[in-house]
């Protein structure tokens, strides 16, 4: 079986501009960051974690124009706010530190739940020259004519986190009517009749 080859992030800055040594001329490579979030620790959505902190391991080291900055993650939290993700917190902030040039991430749902935050932080970057690239819905930041698709885009995002809420909210309201116990298979302290 043949040995697995660990790439690890670049040490250092990556320096984007062109390099002549002798009569060769070599192009440094774009620091590449991804960001990936899962918003339970559920198996089903750890397992989906995993996967796309892989894939993006192996998209950024198969490409020799990129170098990886690094992959920034937020495990079992939600994409509503961006107070408590930390993972999101430090990649904005590597990136204000001209530290990245392109954010790749799976959808806008990823990035943000929230369309507010999703323009606020998709403009902040644009300012740096930081590109944000969504795959699902095949955007970059740097070359959309307008924000016009991504607001839209990102307002069925928060409608879709919104209406899940409010599911889940009706659900137990039922539950509570009916006298069903929430949380868990069963109270201490009681034996089940059967």
């Amino acid at each position: 079986m043949a040995e697995v080859e660990v790439i690890k992030a670049s040490e250092g800055t990556v320096n984007r501009r062109r390099n002549i040594v002798g009569s060769k001329i070599t192009f440094e490579r774009k620091r590449i960051a991804a960001y990936v979030r899962v918003s339970t620790d559920g198996e089903e959505q750890l397992q989906s974690f995993q996967s796309q902190k892989t894939y993006y391991e192996e998209k950024i080291s198969k490409n020799k124009e990129w170098a990886m900055v690094g992959i920034y993650a937020d495990e079992a939290i939600t994409g509503t706010k961006t107070a408590k993700r930390d993972g999101f917190l430090k990649m904005i902030d590597d990136c204000m530190n001209d530290l990245v040039d392109v954010v790749l991430t799976k959808s806008i749902s990823r990035f943000s739940r929230n369309l507010v935050d999703t323009l606020q932080y998709v403009r902040l970057l644009k300012e740096k020259g930081v590109a944000v690239i969504f795959e699902k819905e095949n955007i970059n930041t740097l070359s959309m004519e307008s924000e016009m698709a991504l607001a839209l885009l990102s307002t069925l995002a928060q409608n879709e986190v919104e209406s899940l809420s409010a599911n889940v909210k009706m659900g137990m309201k039922i539950k509570m009517k009916r006298g069903e116990m929430m949380g868990f298979n069963g109270c201490l302290g009681y034996a089940s009749r059967r």
